[in-house]
Order: structure tokens, then C-alpha cells, then sequence
């Protein structure tokens, strides 16, 4: 699994981390995602789509190659 993050759509809300803290963070100045790991292992998985099915603004985008 690759993850993406469009930080233009991101509106702050924290889901993400609340769900996959080892994933994501939030920028201090202004609670914008930041994507600590973008191939998470399969452990990771099932935390990371849930929070991109969570997210607001649909930020999160998921691609299950690999």
C-alpha cells in the first residue's frame, strides 16, 4: 500500500492521526496532515483505510500496489 496526502485539501481535523498515529501527524502552526510513512507495512493497513474513508476532505489517497 503507497499513501498520498494532498495537503491543499486537508482541513485540519485529526482524524487520521487519532486513528494511525504512526502514520500520520498534524504540522504544529496549523494542523495540516503530515504523512510520516508512505508504504506502511500490512500491519498499518486496516488503520490507514479507515482513515481515509474518515477524512472530510477526502485528503487521503490510497494505491494498493506493490
Amino acid at each position: 500500500m503507497r499513501i498520498s496526502v494532498d495537503e491543499e485539501k486537508c482541513c485540519g481535523a485529526g482524524q487520521c492521526v487519532m486513528i494511525a498515529p504512526e502514520v500520520f501527524d498534524q504540522r504544529d502552526e496549523d494542523g495540516i496532515v503530515v504523512l510520516l510513512d508512505t508504504e506502511p507495512g500490512a500491519e498499518q493497513a486496516p488503520a490507514v483505510r479507515e482513515s481515509a474513508e474518515v477524512c472530510p476532505a477526502a485528503a487521503i489517497h490510497l494505491s494498493e500496489e506493490g
